[in-house]
């Protein structure tokens, strides 16, 4: 038996959601430092980027794989379920997500009718097979 206890893992955002606040800008360099930190104090996740929406984001999932040996965490890749009217094997943020060679990835999609009519154009049905079609 392990004596780790695996029941709670800090989900890290800091790369991601952290790097959103005005005047911060974070380069690849730092995101790379900052990955190496967090893992040191053992977050068990850390969400890298949206990889595919920026270059900077997609240039760090490519190095973190290569220069980062993670001991403790595992690095998530953030994006969005597939668009409308198109296929998730077609659609190039859904394969940049792929592409990352991230072990976890982390979707968000939206849930309100509200905000998939008025923000995604399209149907609660289609809404519904983005999600399904995405996670598949």
């Amino acid at each position: 038996m392990s004596s780790r206890d695996d029941s709670f893992h800090v989900f890290d955002t800091t790369l991601r959601d952290g790097a959103q606040r005005e005047g911060i800008n974070l380069t690849v360099a730092d995101k790379l430092t900052i990955a190496r930190h967090l893992d040191d104090f053992g977050v068990g996740f850390i969400e890298g980027g949206w990889p595919g929406a920026n270059p900077r984001d997609t240039e760090f999932f490519a190095r973190a794989q290569q220069e980062i040996d993670f001991k403790h965490a595992q690095l998530v890749a953030f994006g969005a379920t597939r668009r409308p009217s198109t296929k998730a094997a077609e659609d190039p943020q859904v394969n940049a997500l792929l592409d990352s060679g991230a072990p976890v990835i982390t979707l968000v999609a939206k849930s309100h009718d509200r905000h998939v009519e008025l923000a995604l154009r399209t149907t609660l049905d289609e809404n519904l097979a983005m999600v399904r079609d995405s996670v598949s």
